[in-house]
């Protein structure tokens, strides 16, 4: 072997070697060191930390359950949750940065509020050995092949129901189904974000004189949550909406409510996708944490709660309103579909 040939490798061994014993000290090191004992040296880091400070918009018991068990698997750590809707974090968390006293550590919140979040630089890219688990689909890309967030948990959306109020023959199998007769007086909706992005499936499917037509059906308005619905069906106040997240539904029905649902031509998905903040307090906490939600062990508490996953195969065509828009895009699309949610139920 010629000497400058093996020169050239003893070179490349000691730079290889030099890499792997500089351990990550700054954010952007942590958050996207994927050495062999990353575990190991994040959770040493965490333990001096102590803390990790979670947004997220999940609602229920579920994000409590999420905490519990990452506490138990990395003792001496704890998970503080500050629970909100996606405007509310966003809002939060830009007066934060303006004082300059960043608190959020990792953000759990929805696609579109994802996207304003890291229009606003609240977020970071980063890595983690997790994601080789996940389609590309479900990884929004950013530059040096890092992710700026990760898809973690889906909502479905469609037709749910009381099976006490609405017979079986009045079950809609499609947006059609909605002008069924005996739905008159029946459906309720509030609203929200949920009922604007039905009402977008129904235009890309039906069109928006199709919409129209459903103030003939004197939907009726509830200033309430789409999964407070859910408990509104249960009580039988209310026979259907067609903004009701399938897990709702069948969390209601396995506690013996009356509550069921059914899928429409287009799913409406909400899609709770898994950030770092850009300046997090507590950054090997962070990024742990943010490993521990791409994982299988939270997984696993998701579904327990009936989320699904970007993984899993489903019976029916799925629909990210958010995907291949800009912020301004999609609010523009949104105001749309809310000004024709309150058109349909004006009386």
């Amino acid at each position: 072997m010629k000497l400058g040939l093996m020169a050239t490798i003893l070179l490349g061994l000691a730079v290889e070697v030099f890499a792997q014993a500089r351990k990550p000290t700054t954010v952007a090191e942590i958050a996207t060191y994927l050495g062999a004992d990353r575990e190991q040296l994040l959770y040493a880091g965490a333990k001096s930390e102590g803390v990790v400070n979670w947004y997220t918009s999940l609602a229920g018991d579920s994000y409590k359950a999420l905490a519990r068990a990452f506490e138990a698997k990395y003792p001496g750590l704890r998970v503080e949750a500050f629970r909100a809707g996606g405007s509310d974090l966003v809002v939060r968390m830009s007066e934060e940065i303006k004082a300059r006293r960043p608190a959020m550590d990792a953000l759990e919140t929805t696609y579109d509020f994802m996207m304003v979040s890291r229009a606003g630089n609240l977020t970071r890219p980063y890595n983690s050995p997790a994601l080789a688990a996940y389609p590309r689909e479900a990884k929004e890309k950013a530059d040096k092949g890092l992710t700026s967030w990760t898809i973690f948990r889906e909502s479905y959306m469609g037709f749910g129901f009381s099976k006490e109020q609405i017979p079986a023959s009045a079950v809609p199998k499609g947006f059609d189904g909605l002008l069924h007769p005996q739905l008159k007086g029946k459906l309720g909706i509030t609203l929200n974000e949920s009922s604007a992005r039905m009402i977008g499936a129904m235009i890309k499917i039906k069109g928006e004189a199709f919409v129209k037509k459903l103030k003939a059906q004197e939907i009726r308005i509830f200033t309430v949550s789409s999964a407070a619905l859910v408990d509104l069906m249960a009580s039988g106040e209310l026979g259907a909406s067609f903004h009701i997240y399938r897990n709702h539904a069948m969390v209601s029905a396995e506690r013996g409510s009356p509550a069921s649902w059914v899928p429409m031509e287009l799913v409406p998905t909400n899609s709770g996708c898994v950030g770092l903040s850009a300046q997090p307090p507590h950054p090997f906490a962070a990024s742990l944490f943010v490993d521990f939600l791409l994982g299988a062990e939270a997984r696993k508490v998701l579904e327990k709660f009936q989320y699904g996953h970007p993984t899993n195969a489903v019976p029916f065509k799925r629909w990210h309103p958010g995907f291949g828009r800009s912020v301004e895009q999609f609010e523009k699309d949104s105001e749309k579909w809310e000004k024709l949610a309150k058109e349909i139920t004006q009386r």
